[in-house]
């Protein structure tokens, strides 16, 4: 028996990821393959992803994106401004109302619900003010916090613990399939994310719940 859902932020409760980067490039002339490249040359010269420390809260959003800045325009051959990101990326995401209506509601019917986001420290005020989240959710776990992120078991593991209920008892909702492979790993059931209508669909057939 389903006692608990745990759901992602990005990309389930908003709209998808995708737009807004793109929104970012299109703003700032900044080709995305040239962001992806800058990001690959980084975590080859120092071993370690840059995105995935940011979203661990190892390295902070500024040192971030100046190191990012500075590798792209070594890459492009000019200067490359990279401070109004974060506003220009949120300005192109919008709330995703109907899964955030289902997760409102399965909280309504009796279900544990917990959050469960790869994100950044310093976006937190940001994404909060997309949605009622301490309506919604009894529990966040957010990476950049908690120091561990998607698809690592042990963030799985912690969502879990702290919820107090049994793996097997949860149901996890991702965009990214590798994040729901992941979650069935460490023992819980999972819905890709695809459309509002199939999440909601396979989310009420997996609980059992029809409203």
């Amino acid at each position: 028996m389903i006692r608990a859902v745990v759901c992602d932020f990005g990309g389930v409760l908003t709209t998808p990821l995708e737009g807004s980067f793109q929104a970012f490039a299109d703003a700032s002339g900044i080709p995305l393959e040239a962001i992806a490249a800058a990001l690959v040359a980084i975590h080859e010269r120092d071993g370690v992803h840059p995105l995935h420390e940011l979203e661990c809260g190892r390295v902070s959003e500024p040192d971030f994106m100046a190191d990012v800045a500075v590798t792209i325009g070594a890459a492009l051959g000019r200067d490359i401004a990279m401070h109004d990101f974060t506003e220009r990326y949120f300005a192109g995401l919008e709330p995703n109302a109907p899964m955030i209506e289902l997760m409102a509601a399965l909280r309504d019917e009796g279900y544990r619900t917990a959050l469960l986001t790869n994100n950044v420290r310093e976006w937190e005020p940001h994404w909060r003010a997309m949605a009622p989240i301490d309506d919604i959710f009894e529990l966040v776990v957010d990476s950049a916090f908690v120091g561990m992120r998607k698809p690592d078991r042990e963030i799985y593991e912690l969502t879990v613990r702290r919820l107090g209920v049994g793996a097997h008892e949860c149901l996890f909702v991702d965009d990214l399939e590798r994040n729901c492979d992941a979650a069935r790993d460490a023992g819980m059931h999972a819905v890709h994310y695809v459309a509002p209508g199939q999440a909601r669909a396979d989310i009420r057939s997996i609980t059992g719940s029809r409203r």
